[in-house]
């Protein structure tokens, strides 16, 4: 079932969802609205192209845990090479319109002027961060952004919202610095919304939305420092 949500701020029960997970339509953007969604494991999907914001919730959730990370050999060497710098929160708004621009041309794209907005909204409050990974131009010796990622981070709980490369594996570099990152700071799970091939290599993997939840529930409200 798909439920029509209102200027009530409030989701239904994510068990009588879709099998696909989609859960709701409607609702805005706001806040409070976002924090509440991610509480229960809800994300948005605002296909802006269509101006349909949907709200999905998988009873399976694909996720990393930082411990777990997979790091190849050819990441190993790239690391060690040194050949980037990756950066937390330097460049927020750059990430997240980089991570946009590259699917606009998609059917489902979902990272509209809105969405955008809403998630810088939610980075100013910080509540969201986003990973940064810089190579040095051999000519000027400037830095330009290359790849990175971004997400909703709260208490011990990442929740990855997208990723983009301009250079190979600057995306893997990026996700594996956040993992390493939070691990250290107690951090305990990242939530990849969907499977890729690319995060499955990562060592991602499928829990329970009940085992999603415990996690969810004993780390939400604790900042990691």
């Amino acid at each position: 079932m798909v439920f029509q949500l209102t200027k009530k701020l409030a989701f239904p029960d994510p068990s009588l969802g879709e099998p696909d997970g989609l859960l709701a339509i409607g609702g805005d953007l706001s806040v409070d609205r976002l924090l509440l969604a991610y509480s229960y494991g809800i994300f948005p999907w605002f296909a802006f192209k269509r101006g349909v914001i949907e709200w999905w919730c998988p009873m399976q959730r694909f996720v990393i845990f930082p411990s777990e990370i997979h790091v190849s050999h050819s990441m190993r060497s790239l690391i060690n090479k040194e050949k980037y710098r990756v950066s937390f929160n330097e460049a927020f708004e750059d990430v997240i319109r980089a991570c946009g621009k590259l699917r606009e041309e998609e059917e489902g794209a979902w990272l509209g002027p809105e969405m955008i907005k809403a998630y810088i909204e939610l980075h100013h409050q910080r509540f969201a961060a986003s990973v940064e990974v810089w190579e040095k131009e051999t000519v000027s010796g400037e830095e330009r952004l290359v790849g990175g990622l971004y997400g909703v981070a709260l208490g011990r709980c990442f929740f990855g919202e997208s990723m983009f490369s301009l250079v190979p594996s600057a995306s893997k570099l990026a996700l594996i610095h956040l993992a390493r990152f939070f691990e250290e700071r107690g951090g305990v799970m990242i939530d990849c919304q969907f499977e890729t091939p690319h995060l499955k290599s990562m060592g991602g993997r499928y829990i329970s939305y009940k085992e999603y939840m415990e996690l969810v529930s004993v780390t939400f409200g604790e900042d990691v420092k």
